[in-house]
């Protein structure tokens, strides 16, 4: 019997905490390179703690449980060192620099010399982004701002994506340009978890979905899967 593959991304056993609150209970799933997984359930189900204790931010206290990148464990590692092994998390909140350019936001993000993304190259997959390069970050549209965040990750050659709530408040052919940006990273050999309250939306890029309520996976598998299963999306996703 041939050995199953190695996954690129794994965590096992996830435990975390704010303060004393006990979010993640044992949260555990692997991803392979390529893969894009969808982190779905109700406001308050543990999604952005999972996300946060994967790029190891200083909030949750994750308090067992092990992280691996490429076969290496990363759950000792510093926020700063993990971002440097190339695991990037673009917050809800964009965190886009008050008084820098389009520009000057992606160059200090950029790691020199850059690796895999040059501006040249981020500028092609994100056209708007070169038409607004000397414009003001934060004056951008919702839209264009999820873009210039996306873009920032990319900067720093990120390898893992890590993205909380991509499309909130977005116009629907917004959200199509960022669904399609997805699945040009996903071929550009990137690794993707995205958590999104739009759970359609979500699955229609997803080559896995897991299901989190009250800080436990209660699914793990196929989108069609859980699109099959309408006991599962009326309980957790209310689709």
């Amino acid at each position: 019997m041939s050995e199953s593959k190695q996954p690129y991304f794994s965590c096992k056993n996830m435990h975390a905490y704010y303060g004393e609150s006990y979010i993640l209970k044992g949260v555990g799933f692997d991803l392979q390179q390529n893969e894009l997984l969808a982190l779905l359930g109700k406001n308050g189900a543990g999604k952005t703690t999972t996300l946060r204790s994967i790029a190891r931010a200083e909030q949750p206290t994750v308090r067992q449980g092990e992280i691996f990148l490429q076969g290496e464990p990363i759950h000792k590692l510093a926020t700063h060192t993990a971002a440097q092994r190339g695991i990037s998390l673009v917050p809800e909140e964009r965190k886009i620099i008050p008084g820098l350019t389009v520009e000057q936001n992606l160059q200090l993000a950029q790691i020199a010399p850059p690796m895999g993304w040059s501006l040249e190259r981020i500028y092609d997959l994100f056209p708007r982004l070169a038409e607004r390069k000397t414009q003001e970050g934060i004056t951008l549209s919702g839209g264009e701002q999820q873009m210039l965040a996306v873009a920032r990750a990319l900067a720093r050659d990120s390898s893992l994506l890590l993205l909380d709530e991509p499309y909130e408040g977005l116009a629907p052919l917004i959200v199509k340009d960022i669904e399609r940006v997805l699945i040009k990273l996903k071929e550009e050999g990137l690794t993707i978890i995205l958590v999104e309250q739009n759970a359609m939306a979500a699955l229609k890029v997803a080559d896995r979905a897991v299901i989190i309520d009250t800080g436990e996976v209660v699914f793990d598998g196929l989108p069609q899967e859980l699109l099959d299963n309408e006991a599962l999306r009326l309980e957790y996703l209310s689709i």
